[in-house]
C-alpha cells in the first residue's frame, strides 16, 4: 500500500535532509537522516522522489561529502545507469505487431541476460576498441581488473538481471526510441564489495563509531581512499561503455529487423550510481548519487518507470537545493520477496498489456505495482527536471 505524506510539499527540510519524496516509508526517512548526520556531510543530503531503503545509504539519495567518501553511498552496481537513442523511425515504419517477438528474440540472442551470464566471444571491432580503452585506463590507474574478475572482458556487453532492461519505446509522436538500463556488472560488484569491506576495516582499526556498519568511510589522503577512487572511476567508465556496447548490438538487431540503417537522431547515456567532484554551496565536494541522476540546468537525463510503465527523457532545471540532481526511476515499494508473495504471473501479464515480453514468473518481482507510481514521482520532481519526451514500451527484454 502507498503511504503518502499528506503534509508533504517539495522540498521539505528535516535536519540536514532536503526531501522531495511524497511517498516515503518511515524506515527510509530514518535511514536518510542517519546518513545526513555523518560529520563530513556538506551542506545537506538531498532525498529524491523515488527514495527507498538501501544498504547503508538510501537508494534515491544525493550525498555530498568533504574529505571522506562512503563506498556504500555509491552502491555495488557502480556506474549503473541508462542509455537511450532516438531513431528516425515511427510506429508506422515497423513490422506488424505479431512480429515484435522476432526483434525481442534477436536481442536476447546477441546480449547475455541474467546474473552470471557473460559473452563467450567478442562481438565485433567496436568491442575490441572499448576493451583497449578500458585496458589503457586501468593501466593509467595502476590497476589490474583481473585481480577482481579474470574474465572481466567478457562482462562487457551483458545486461544482468533485476530491474535492468532493454526496451523499444515510442514517444508522444510515435517516434521509436531504443532504451536500456545496466551498469558495471560482475566486475563492478566485486570492486564495490571489496572497498566497502576495506572501509569497514579502516573504521574499525581507527575506533570510529558508526551508526550503521555500512556507512563506513575512507578518509581523503589515505592510500585506501585513492585506490577506491581510481577503481571507482574505472568501473564507472566500464558501465558507460557497457551500455554503449549493448546499444550497438540492439541497433544491429533493429536494423536487421526493419531492413534499413538506424540514424541516431539523439543519444543520452547517464549514470545514476556514481561519485564525482562537484562544487556545491561554496565547497568542492565528493558528490555520491545513489539512485539519482545529474540534473544541471539544460542537462539531458533519463528517468525510467518500471516494467510496463512510462519512461521520461528530461532536461535538468539545476535546482541548487537538490544538488542539481533528479530521481533515477520509480523506486521500489515492495521488496522482491514481498512482491512475489503479493502478485502472480497473471497479475504481471495483465499489467504488461500488449507489450511484447518473455512471459515467465521470474519477472513477478518487477511488476509495476511493486514500484512507486511514476506519475507521483514525476510530479514530485517538477522543480528538478522538465519532461521533454514521454516514452511507452512496445518491446521489453529482461534477464531472470
Amino acid at each position: 500500500m502507498k503511504q503518502i505524506d499528506a503534509d508533504f510539499r517539495p522540498a521539505v527540510r528535516t535536519g540536514k535532509v532536503m526531501n522531495w519524496a511524497s511517498i516515503l516509508e518511515d524506515n527510509t526517512r530514518t535511514q536518510a537522516e542517519m546518513t545526513s548526520v555523518m560529520p563530513f556531510i556538506h551542506p545537506h543530503l538531498a532525498l529524491m522522489p523515488d527514495a527507498h531503503l538501501g544498504k547503508g545509504a538510501t537508494v534515491g539519495s544525493v550525498i555530498p561529502t568533504l574529505g571522506a567518501i562512503i563506498p556504500a553511498a555509491v552502491g555495488v552496481d557502480i556506474g549503473c545507469g541508462m542509455i537511450a537513442v532516438r531513431t528516425q523511425y515511427t510506429l508506422s515504419d515497423l513490422p506488424a505487431r505479431e512480429d515484435y517477438h522476432v526483434l525481442r528474440e534477436a536481442i536476447e540472442h546477441v546480449i547475455p541476460l541474467s546474473a552470471g551470464k557473460y559473452n563467450e566471444d567478442f562481438y565485433d571491432g567496436r568491442t575490441d576498441e572499448r576493451l583497449k580503452l578500458l585496458e589503457g585506463l586501468a593501466e593509467s590507474y595502476d590497476f589490474d581488473p583481473a585481480t577482481y574478475a579474470g574474465n572481466w572482458r567478457m562482462h562487457l556487453g551483458s545486461l544482468g538481471s533485476g530491474n535492468h532492461f532493454i526496451e523499444v519505446s515510442l514517444d508522444e509522436l510515435d517516434q521509436v526510441w531504443l532504451f536500456l538500463h545496466s551498469g558495471s556488472r560482475g566486475i563492478g560488484n566485486k570492486i564495490a564489495t571489496h572497498h566497502i569491506k576495506v572501509a569497514q576495516e579502516y573504521c574499525a582499526k581507527h575506533y570510529i563509531d558508526l551508526p550503521d556498519r555500512d556507512l563506513a568511510y575512507l578518509v581523503e589522503g589515505t592510500p585506501e581512499f585513492w585506490k577506491y577512487i581510481r577503481e571507482l572511476q574505472w568501473a564507472q567508465r566500464f558501465a558507460f561503455e557497457n551500455r554503449a556496447e549493448m546499444m550497438n548490438r540492439v541497433i544491429d538487431s533493429f536494423e536487421a529487423w526493419v531492413g534499413a540503417p538506424v540514424v541516431r537522431e539523439q543519444e543520452v547515456n547517464c549514470h545514476h550510481n556514481y561519485t564525482l567532484r562537484e562544487q556545491h554551496f561554496g565547497k568542492r565536494v565528493w558528490l555520491s548519487r545513489k539512485g539519482a541522476i545529474s540534473a544541471k540546468k539544460g542537462e539531458w537525463g533519463l528517468i525510467p518507470g518500471s516494467m510496463g510503465t512510462r519512461s521520461y527523457v528530461v532536461q535538468g532545471l539545476g535546482n541548487r537545493l537538490a544538488l542539481e540532481s533528479a530521481p533515477h526511476g520509480a523506486g521500489r515499494e515492495y521488496s522482491r520477496s514481498a512482491a512475489r508473495k503479493a502478485f502472480t504471473g497473471a497479475d504481471l501479464e495483465a499489467a504488461m498489456g500488449d507489450i511484447e515480453y518473455r512471459k515467465t514468473d521470474a519477472f513477478i518481482d518487477e511488476i509495476p505495482a511493486a514500484y512507486k507510481d511514476i506519475d507521483i514521482v514525476m510530479q514530485d520532481a517538477a522543480d528538478l527536471v522538465e519532461v521533454r519526451h514521454t516514452l511507452r514500451q512496445i518491446i521489453n527484454v529482461k534477464g531472470d
